[in-house]
């Protein structure tokens, strides 16, 4: 009985451990999930990504290795806060952000500007 626990609870690790650290999905641009508001807050992380914060809205979303990709917070706070975007990211779950809180940018437009974008054409 206690080597079926055993196996139990290793499947389960094994598991989670897998949706864990899978990677985030690449997604055609027509299937991702869309968010427009007003950039209230933009930073660097000490992991090179690019942070956003919009208006009344409880998400984070983020570039990932946004500054190794060429992108500076500093240039983006000047041109982005207070302007309205669109955020274009896939939808995927993580053990790590169970309630999907922390959102992985495929795409940042304002206007008919892209500001950034890992879609492929």
């Amino acid at each position: 009985m206690s080597s079926k626990i055993v196996l139990i609870v290793l499947g389960l690790f094994i598991v989670i451990a897998v949706m864990t650290l899978r990677p985030v999905p690449v997604v055609e641009e027509e299937n991702a999930l869309v968010e427009k508001g007003i950039v209230s807050y933009i930073f660097e992380s000490q992991s090179n990504d690019i942070i956003f914060k919009l208006h009344e809205n409880d998400k984070i979303f983020y570039i990932n290795r946004g500054t190794k990709a060429g992108l500076d917070a500093h240039v983006l706070r000047k041109k982005l806060i207070g302007h309205e975007v669109i955020l274009k990211y896939p939808k995927y779950w993580t053990p790590l952000d169970w309630d999907s809180n922390l959102r992985h940018l495929s795409k940042v437009e304002m206007g008919n500007e892209i500001v950034f974008n890992e879609f492929k054409n």
